[in-house]
């Protein structure tokens, strides 16, 4: 904090060398105050990445530890091109994407699987072992009997290495597009038996033996360079070893609460000379408090995805050095909590010593042995031994018991990347009524491209033509909005706005939301949602859970669907939002009932395909309303109608709706609208039928059903229910 007061300071005061005048007094001034504290161990990487440096060491991995490993090999970017657009007056454009071969050496000790692999921070390996981008992943475990990479093999040629002793991975054709084209920061979560029993196995390829050395609280370990010695100098500073001499045999051992009968020294004995205890052949030394003591340690937590983590003991006292261990191993929080407070208290203590003479020396109490000392209390460990004229000096420090109290602590939070499993894609295909925009004679058809809830980035859109797939277009990562009905949605006759009435959907995509409108939204043609054949807008909309919502505020039939909404729908019926999520279709493209599209997305082992819902709806009129039926005096009838437009979605008062259509046409007919017994046109909204018709239809066709619809200038309107034939008198 005085760095940067002072510096701050100087630098107004005197310019850029004031300010490096003031940064130095600051700095000596927080040494005082803070002090400056001393790192030992090799330096920890905050999410270190893979690298292919010239003679940088492949490190041994232990347990279970995060590893950015070494490229050993790798190939030039491959290209590849793909060309889209043409249609609808847009311009052809050609998109380039990039992939790449290499392989990663992760260490020189085997292992015995991958698990996560980091890319630039983001997961691209799952949990479950699934690639987050295109490519395939071959992983060696670094075994004896371990063969060439064929991909390797094919590049490099007969003098490929099999890399036996060393565990690597390859990746194949590894997608870029989503690294920018280039080779992404990559780090890997591997699994290399255990790291609990390291210091048997080190000892063991030494021809040491062990006993009682295992570290159960170390879930991995990174050597990555230094002699084992050096090593298990660093392991014993939170899990004590000797080395126990007996009978010529040096035993590496784990220091633990001694069994059985704990030994005493021989009364120590004084002669002549040496450097201590000439009289009673003792000398009892205390460290000075003032020297480094261990206050910190910075360690791999597995639950913040192997990132560093860092605890703090209690008690140091005011002014005195101190110093933060460096330790490259895989601990929880709790465990590094207790083992730091451990370390601090055993070197707190054994900063007591003993020296003692003995007058020939014991096989028994070589260096490690735990003893007593006469007159002294506690107990004491050799730690070396020394041959004089006149006998034996031992050197001891004091032994502290190990303390097997866990402490909690708290890892910390630290962003993790969600880790989603690849889901397929779902694809539904419709035709809509034609909603005003654009040209009259346009073809408004869309696809709704989405997925479930997890990792979806999106699917092509092919044409099915016989057995071929013709490419259409992409739909990239953004997902449609789409479900089912919970519950069923009853019969409207679409007149007005059902406040009360509701439906309840259940969403593929349980993390997709839907927003409320306000009625003037909803007029501006919010909150559109195609149920079945109907569109539906809904005013509420309130969150159930796990992907179901309630939509309150209805109204129905809009866009001409009156005659869907008078069937209601059943639970299960699909429901799609009408947004700017769908991808609307090429206009030229030659749909129209039975044809179907695919989609193929990352994850989709076969192409998904929908056919298309309503098809020419764009298109075809809408039928007539406010049938009306006058009977004349003579006995014929006048028969009228109120007539619509495509498009027209609002209701505008004393406005008559235009036409859209080349001309005003209706046919008016009798029967079954299919196979009608008897036809009339007409290019106004009304036909008169004389007296004299009306009496040949009543003998011939009584109590069949007249009817209307507009023609179109590409298709005719469902009809219209006018009046029955009244039967013959």
């Amino acid at each position: 904090m005085a760095t940067l007061v002072l510096g701050a300071i100087g630098t107004l005061v005197g310019g850029p060398l004031g300010g490096a005048i003031g940064a130095t007094l600051g700095h000596g001034l927080d040494s005082m105050i803070i002090g400056s504290p001393r790192r030992e161990g090799p330096r920890l990487k905050e999410l270190a990445v893979s690298t292919s440096s010239y003679g940088r060491p492949i490190p041994a991995l232990y347990g279970k530890v995060r590893a950015p490993g070494t490229i050993i090999w790798a190939t030039d970017l491959k290209e590849q091109r793909e060309r889209s657009g043409g249609g609808k007056g847009k311009p052809k454009t050609t998109t380039y994407s990039y992939s790449i071969s290499l392989a990663v050496a992760l260490s020189s000790r085997p292992i015995d699987r991958i698990g996560r692999i980091w890319a630039d921070g983001n997961l691209l390996r799952g949990r479950g072992g699934d690639l987050k981008t295109g490519g395939t992943l071959r992983t060696y475990t670094g075994h004896g009997d371990q063969r060439p990479d064929p991909l390797m093999a094919a590049d490099v040629g007969p003098q490929c290495p099999a890399h036996r002793g060393c565990a690597y991975v390859v990746f194949e054709d590894l997608a870029l597009e989503d690294f920018g084209n280039r080779i992404p920061a990559l780090s890997f979560e591997v699994f290399a038996g255990t790291a609990a029993h390291m210091v048997r196995e080190i000892a063991g390829r030494h021809g040491m033996e062990s006993r009682q050395a295992a570290f159960p609280a170390l879930e991995g370990f990174v050597h990555e360079g230094g002699t084992p010695a050096a090593v298990l100098t660093l392991v014993d500073r939170l899990r004590p070893l000797a080395a126990i001499s007996r009978g010529g045999q040096v035993r590496l051992d784990g220091i633990a609460a001694p069994e059985g009968e704990i030994p005493t020294l021989p009364p120590a004995i004084a002669w002549e000379g040496g450097d201590f205890g000439q009289e009673d052949g003792t000398a009892l030394a205390r460290s000075s408090p003032a020297g480094s003591r261990l206050t910190a340690l910075r360690y791999y937590d597995p639950s913040r995805d192997y990132q560093p983590g860092l605890q703090r003991a209690g008690g140091t006292e005011p002014g005195a050095a101190s110093q933060v261990l460096e330790f490259p191993g895989s601990l929880s929080a709790s465990h590094a909590q207790s083992l730091l407070v451990q370390a601090a208290s055993r070197e707190q203590q054994r900063g007591e010593t003993l020296s003692w003479r003995m007058s020939e020396i014991d096989p028994e109490l070589g260096p490690g042995s735990i003893v007593r000392a006469p007159g002294l209390s506690g107990l004491w460990q050799i730690s070396g031994w020394e041959w004089r004229e006149g006998g034996v000096e031992l050197e001891l420090i004091r032994h502290v018991l190990p303390n097997g109290a866990n402490r909690t602590a708290d890892a910390g939070t630290a962003w993790a990347p969600r880790d989603r499993l690849a889901v397929g894609t779902s694809l539904r295909v419709f035709e809509l009524p034609w909603d005003g925009s654009g040209a009259s004679g346009s073809i408004q058809r869309f696809a709704a491209v989405g997925a479930p809830t997890g990792r979806w980035s999106g699917a092509a859109l092919y044409e099915l033509a016989g057995n071929a797939l013709v490419p259409l277009t992409e739909s990239g990562p953004v997902r449609a909005v789409s479900g089912s009905l919970v519950v069923s949605l009853g019969a409207s006759p679409s007149l007005r706005f059902e406040g009360s009435a509701s439906i309840r959907v259940a969403l593929e995509d349980r993390e997709a939301e839907l927003e409320p409108a306000t009625p003037n939204a909803i007029a501006r043609g919010d909150n559109r949602l195609l149920v079945g054949s109907e569109i539906v807008q809904f005013a509420q909309a309130q969150p159930v859970g796990d992907g179901v919502w309630e939509l309150t505020g209805l109204l129905r039939g809009r866009g001409g669907t009156e005659i869907e909404a008078l069937a209601g729908h059943m639970p299960g019926t699909l429901v799609t939002l009408l947004d700017d999520r769908l991808v609307e279709l090429p206009a030229p493209l030659a749909l129209g009932e039975g044809s179907e599209l695919a989609a193929i997305g990352s994850a989709d082992p076969d192409p998904v395909v929908a056919p298309l819902e309503n098809g020419g709806r764009t298109r075809r009129p809408l039928f007539p309303v406010q049938p009306r039926v006058h009977a004349t005096p003579e006995g014929g009838l006048i028969l009228s109608w109120t007539r619509r437009a495509r498009g027209g979605w609002s209701w505008l008062d004393e406005v008559e709706q235009p036409l859209v259509e080349q001309a005003e046409a209706y046919e008016v007919g009798l029967g079954d609208p299919d196979k009608p017994q008897r036809l009339w046109a007409t290019p106004a909204p009304h036909l008169h039928l004389a007296p004299a018709e009306i009496a040949v239809l009543s003998s011939l066709h009584p109590g069949q059903s007249l009817w209307v619809r507009q023609k179109g200038s590409f298709a005719l309107s469902a009809p219209l229910h006018l009046t029955p034939i009244p039967a013959s008198s």
